[in-house]
């Protein structure tokens, strides 16, 4: 069996970690976790930048090493097809591909305002309007997939690659107490409930906090 390792940052704080553990588990990969120090200087740019194209997560798969989620979404799909990481119909798997695009590089205002942090709750949480606008947007998705496909999952009966992409603002959404209602709210409780994302909450609530600066007022 090849010798498989997932590096991560902090599973607190990390949305690119996350996604790349939850594709790593959902293609069944049998691999170690291997966790980077806080106190390392790439870690600690990668989360206070909340840049999607860090090094972590990075994969290595036997002689195979890749980084950057997407890429990692690529050849997890491409080495265990049958796990279903896209849907098999072409024009839904069109679809997955932008939907998880536009998660890879946009929604910045949501994403600087309301970094995740699982460990934290902020009841009533001010929002302001660059990042009410991108909550709409993901909202707009969430709704338009779920009646396309008809759920649970935004492309029907079994988590696939936009579930893990948008799966860390379902835990934005709880933290900063946004409201959601029908399907979305609906959406948002299945995959904060998902197995998956209990196990690496429970982590992530264990995990030391090691990064001050992530404590800062916003």
């Amino acid at each position: 069996m090849r010798a498989t390792t997932l590096t991560i940052s902090s599973r607190n704080y990390s949305s690119w970690s996350l996604r790349g553990w939850l594709l790593c588990r959902m293609a069944g990969l049998d691999f170690e976790t291997e966790l980077l120090s806080g106190a390392d200087a790439s870690t600690r740019a990668e989360l206070l930048h909340l840049s999607p194209s860090f090094l972590v997560p990075r994969l290595r798969h036997g002689a195979v090493t890749v980084w950057d989620t997407l890429a990692i979404a690529q050849y997890l799909d491409e080495t265990f097809p049958e796990a279903g990481l896209l849907p098999a119909d072409v024009a839904a798997r069109a679809h997955c591909r932008s939907i998880a695009g536009e998660m890879h590089g946009g929604f910045i205002n949501l994403r600087s305002a309301l970094p995740m942090n699982l460990k934290a709750r902020h009841l009533g949480f001010r929002i302001f309007n660059g990042a009410r606008g991108d909550i709409e947007r993901i909202v707009a998705i969430f709704e338009d997939c779920l009646g396309a496909y008809d759920g649970p999952y935004l492309f029907g009966a079994r988590p696939t690659l936009a579930d893990a992409m948008y799966a860390p603002v379902c835990t934005r959404f709880r933290t900063y107490d946004v409201l959601l209602a029908g399907r979305a709210a609906g959406y948002r409780d299945r995959i904060l409930d998902w197995s998956l994302m209990q196990h690496w909450t429970e982590a992530a609530l264990a995990e030391p906090d090691e990064i001050e600066e992530l404590d800062m007022e916003f």
